[in-house]
């Protein structure tokens, strides 16, 4: 991983987790906490775990993959992973803006449901580019997976 790659991808991973969490902060707000959730919505505590881990793994496994891909000559592939990850990134901080500013759950949803697609996509950019060296990133689609049905229920289950 070279430092060249990777300072700019931290910080774009850095810049999205900062945007969001932003918005997150309503989520001690009487609003938040009078919404009926799942029962297995995690506690607040797992969220500040998981985030910046996950953060920290798609800034790594993106630099790796934009070295990997630059090693190889792959240049149209380069640009396409870039504006993937921005792209991703976009979303994934729009994503809290949605749901704890605009409180709007039923786009929020969606948007969760949109988010998941580009994560997948960007890990499988990323696998094909490096292999299983990039398996860790699956974990961030999963994760978007479980958030997807997540805000979607708790739609579900305020919806008026």
């Amino acid at each position: 991983m070279q430092a060249r790659t990777l300072a700019p991808a931290a910080t774009a991973v850095a810049s999205a987790a900062v945007i969001g969490g932003l918005a997150s902060r309503p989520a001690a707000s009487p609003w938040y906490r009078s919404l009926r959730k799942p029962p297995y919505q995690p506690p607040p505590q797992a969220f500040p775990i998981v985030w910046p881990v996950l953060y920290a793994d798609i800034a790594v496994v993106s630099s790796n993959t934009l070295d990997e891909l630059e090693r190889r000559g792959r240049k149209p592939e380069h640009r396409q992973y870039v504006m993937a990850l921005a792209v991703n990134l976009a979303l994934n901080a729009g994503w809290s803006w949605l749901f704890f500013q605009r409180r709007r759950l039923g786009l929020s949803a969606v948007a969760a449901g949109v988010l998941t697609a580009s994560s997948a996509d960007l890990a499988r950019r990323a696998m094909d580019a490096q292999g299983g060296r990039a398996a860790p990133l699956l974990l961030y689609p999963l994760w978007c997976a479980f958030a997807t049905a997540l805000t979607a229920h708790v739609w579900f289950l305020n919806r008026r």
